[in-house]
């Protein structure tokens, strides 16, 4: 068994239809420890309360176990900022994947999540990383192999044509994700059309 913990992004309420919705159901079907928490104030949330929380999930992943996180959007920024503070929290997790991060210029265009855009890369991941993005994501225009990819030395899949990887994208089922949850070398694909 592995435990799991999946975090939206921005605005997201967690659409039954969305690929992480879909994710936590087939993971908790296959007998996985999932956790898919809505956080607080998504259209308008602050930073230090997701940071908060973001400790607090992880402290109840079940120890003993593979311990994976899936952050999508403005949550893979998120883990970004705990691992620039070097919360200790993160060093309990096995491997994360970062699933669309927006660019920092696209956040600063936004009040409500302004105060998420990351000032320096300079800093060192926990653990093993690994970024999958669309190549035409308008939340991230310079590309996320750009922004995020390079500069923290993350393997990085850049999927054509996948935008920002939600529902507006068409993700709903993602097998490849899933493949990725429960084997890290799996490749990660863009959906099938």
């Amino acid at each position: 068994m592995t435990a799991y913990l999946i975090l939206h992004g921005w605005q997201n309420h967690r659409p039954e239809d969305h690929w992480q919705h879909w994710l936590a159901d087939r993971l908790t079907e296959l007998g996985h420890r999932v956790t898919y928490p809505q956080l607080p104030d998504p259209d308008d949330p602050e930073l230090e309360v997701w940071l908060a929380e973001l400790g607090g999930h992880l402290a109840g992943l079940d120890a003993g176990t593979e311990r994976v996180v899936v952050a999508h959007s403005l949550s893979a920024v998120l883990w970004l900022h705990a691992a620039a503070r070097g919360m200790p929290e993160l060093g309990a997790v096995d491997r994360v994947l970062l699933v669309a991060p927006p660019s920092g210029r696209v956040l600063e265009r936004h009040p409500e999540v302004a105060r998420f855009a990351l000032r320096s890369l300079e800093f060192t991941l926990p653990g093993p990383t690994r970024l999958v993005a669309g190549d035409d994501d308008p939340y991230c225009p310079e590309g996320a192999r750009t922004v995020y990819g390079d500069p923290l030395a993350l393997p990085a899949d850049i999927l054509p044509g996948a935008a920002h990887l939600d529902l507006d994208a068409g993700y709903g089922p993602w097998p490849a994700v899933l493949g990725w949850c429960l084997d890290p070398t799996a490749p990660l694909l863009a959906r099938p059309v």
